[in-house]
């Protein structure tokens, strides 16, 4: 069934509303747990009656476009309902949410068809998750450090980790968490392709605190230590990794640290005049 945006026409009378005027705008946040907000009122969750009204909602501002035909909500929130249940299920649900949303002009921000559901068809929807991938893409288009800092600070937290029961929230979540540690994994390499391997250190250490058992990580942040002439933080590091990992490291690992335990690995060049200040004004390679 091919999925398509409502357009004016198509939105059946009780979609239209009595309202004139733009509606107000529709945020959801769905990083680090669920809240929704229209205009400047904060809507509590003990507001929604309903949890599927919730679920729907949730559901519709992850999905494509916000839009979804009915079958498909259907089939998500009521799996084991024969067709006619979970029909009027939805219908009950659909009402609530627009009531939820809106009591007066709930229609406006939840719309549908005899087909589709859409959320915010108006263009009035804000949603967490839409912003942070879009800054994402953003980030790996300009390829600078300022830009990656913007789009992680988005990331509040892992998708709806109060719907970790909910099937249908899995391979997202996921997806998103994965994003995240590569932008993580994108500006520490970023880091250490400008010679700022303190900074390129601190971002490395942000990515093992996600993924302690990473052994790619542990072996990065050996590599910058040894780099910076930190070279017992590197084994160090190399001891944190067989702590975390339930076999032997690799042997590119252990050659690492074979390396770096006779002082064979190349140190950073000591900074010229011109190369001893990052864009900040910091050393790179504070003295330890």
């Amino acid at each position: 069934m091919a999925r398509h945006r409502i357009a004016p026409a198509e939105v059946d009378q009780e979609s239209i509303g009595t309202t004139v005027g733009e509606p107000e705008v529709l945020r959801i946040g769905l990083l680090g747990g669920f809240r929704v907000s229209v205009g400047t009122r904060i809507i509590e969750e003990d507001a929604w009656h309903l949890r599927k009204a919730a679920s729907l909602v949730k559901l519709l501002a992850l999905a494509p476009r916000h839009l979804l035909h009915r079958e498909q909500a259907m089939d998500t929130l009521w799996p084991d309902l024969a067709k006619r249940a979970a029909t009027n299920n939805l219908r009950q649900v659909l009402h609530a949410a627009r009531g939820t949303l809106y009591k007066a002009v709930g229609s406006r921000y939840l719309a549908s068809d005899n087909e589709a559901l859409i959320l915010g068809p108006e263009g009035s929807l804000w949603v967490d998750v839409d912003t942070f991938e879009e800054a994402a893409i953003a980030a790996r288009r300009a390829k600078v450090p300022s830009a990656y800092e913007a789009a992680m600070g988005l990331y509040t937290g892992q998708l709806l980790p109060g719907d970790r029961e909910e099937a249908w929230t899995e391979g997202r979540r996921e997806s998103l968490r994965r994003l995240y540690l590569a932008l993580l994994l994108d500006l520490a390499m970023l880091h250490e392709e400008r010679e700022e391997y303190e900074r390129g250190i601190e971002v490395f250490r942000r990515l093992l605190a996600e993924d302690p058992a990473r052994e790619e990580t542990h072996a990065d942040l050996m590599r910058l230590y040894a780099l910076c002439g930190r070279r017992q933080e590197a084994l160090q590091q190399y001891e944190r990794l067989r702590e975390n990992l339930s076999r032997e490291p690799s042997t590119e690992t252990r050659h690492l640290y074979e390396e770096i335990r006779a002082g064979s690995f190349p140190a950073a060049p000591a900074p010229s005049e011109g190369r001893e200040f990052d864009s900040a004004g910091e050393h790179t390679c504070p003295p330890h």
